[in-house]
C-alpha cells in the first residue's frame, strides 16, 4: 500500500496563491478613483455586455477582474446581501465596509479550505459618502485580504505598474475628464473602456450611472 503524497502546508498555500495570481494576471485592469464629484470606475473591457463594473446598492459600486463566472456570482451574492440587509433593517445599514467584509470572508474561506480551488478574482468595493471625505474604496484580494484605499486603487494584471503611474498625478479634486484620462493613460492603446461613476451630484437615491460612448469621447477629448 503506497503512502499518500505529502505536501507541506506552507507549500500548499504558496501553490494556491500562485494559481490564483496567474488567473488574475490574465485579466485586464480596472482603476477605481475619487474625483471632484464622486468615485469613478475605469476598466479595460472590450465587451459591451460582460460588465466588470456594476451597481450593488444606492451608493455602492463593485469592480472585478479575473474569471467572469466567479466574480459575476460574487456580484449577485453582494446584491442579495445588500437587499436583504436594507429590507430587514434600514437602507443606511448597507455599507461598503460591510459588503467588503462579506466578500473577504467568502474569498478567505475558499482560499484556506484546501478542498476547492481558490477564487481567481480580485475585487474592489466603493461607497460614495455624503461628502468627499466620507468616500471609501476597498480592495479585496483572492485570499480574503482587505485593504482600505484612501484615494484610488488598481486591480488586475498590471496593477503595480498602473498604481505607481497614477500615484504621481492623482488628485481627489480633479474633474471627471481628468480622472478618466489619468486612469486610462497606462492602458493598452486602442482598448475599449468601460466607465461608470458614483455621482454625488445626482438627486436620485441611486448614484451609480454608466458613462456612454458619446460622453466618454467628450471626456477624453475625442471627436
Amino acid at each position: 500500500m503506497s503512502l499518500p503524497f505529502y505536501v507541506a502546508p506552507e507549500q500548499q498555500m504558496k501553490d494556491r496563491a500562485e494559481f490564483a495570481r496567474k488567473g488574475i494576471s490574465r485579466g485586464r485592469s480596472v482603476v477605481v478613483l475619487r474625483y471632484r464629484d464622486g468615485i469613478a470606475f475605469v476598466a479595460e473591457n472590450p465587451s459591451h455586455t460582460l460588465h466588470k463594473v456594476s451597481e450593488i446598492y444606492d451608493r455602492i459600486g463593485f469592480a472585478a477582474v479575473g474569471r467572469y463566472n466567479e466574480f459575476e456570482n460574487l456580484r449577485i451574492a453582494g446584491i442579495q446581501y445588500a437587499d436583504l440587509r436594507g429590507y430587514s433593517y434600514d437602507r443606511r445599514d448597507v455599507t461598503g465596509r460591510g459588503l467588503a467584509n462579506q466578500y473577504a470572508q467568502q474569498l478567505g474561506a475558499a482560499f484556506s479550505s484546501g478542498i476547492d480551488k481558490p477564487f481567481e478574482v480580485e475585487l474592489s468595493v466603493a461607497e460614495l459618502g455624503q461628502t468627499a471625505d466620507q468616500d471609501q474604496i476597498f480592495r479585496i484580494g483572492f485570499d480574503g485580504t482587505i485593504f482600505d484605499e484612501p484615494g484610488f486603487t488598481v486591480i488586475g494584471g498590471a496593477a503595480e505598474t498602473l498604481h505607481a503611474a497614477i500615484g504621481k498625478s492623482f488628485a481627489a479634486d480633479a474633474d471627471l475628464g481628468d480622472a478618466v484620462k489619468l486612469a486610462s493613460a497606462g492602458f493598452s492603446d486602442g482598448v475599449a473602456l468601460e466607465v461608470a461613476v458614483l455621482d454625488r451630484t445626482r438627486t436620485q437615491v441611486r448614484t451609480f450611472r454608466r458613462v456612454g460612448t458619446v460622453e466618454l469621447n467628450q471626456l477624453l477629448g475625442n471627436h
